[in-house]
């Protein structure tokens, strides 16, 4: 159903019934992992510019990623990773 490079990649899917007889498919719901529990890579610090998926381009190879960078920063808003200049981001070891 996913890319193996997803975040939803290795999630689990369960199926509901409805009233009406109707199966519903979904995909269960994904935990952010303990950020400092990942093994880091480097750490970057924000200057003036920086967008998330420039700086996992940069760091990890590829835009898409950004999710990596935002679990490893325990982040729920991914954009709010870089709202502050100085700011140091913890880039994890690529996930597979």
């Amino acid at each position: 159903m996913f890319e193996p490079t997803s975040r939803y990649y290795n999630l689990k899917t369960t199926q509901f019934t409805t009233l009406d007889g109707r199966t519903i498919t979904h995909v269960q719901r994904r935990f952010l992992p303990a950020g400092k529990a990942l093994p880091t890579l480097e750490e970057v610090a924000i200057r003036e510019d920086d967008r998330l998926d420039q700086i996992t381009a940069r760091t990890l190879g590829e835009a898409e990623q950004f999710w990596q960078i935002a679990d490893a920063n325990d982040a729920m808003h991914p954009a709010a990773l870089t709202a502050q200049l100085g700011q140091r981001l913890r880039i994890p070891m690529p996930q597979v």
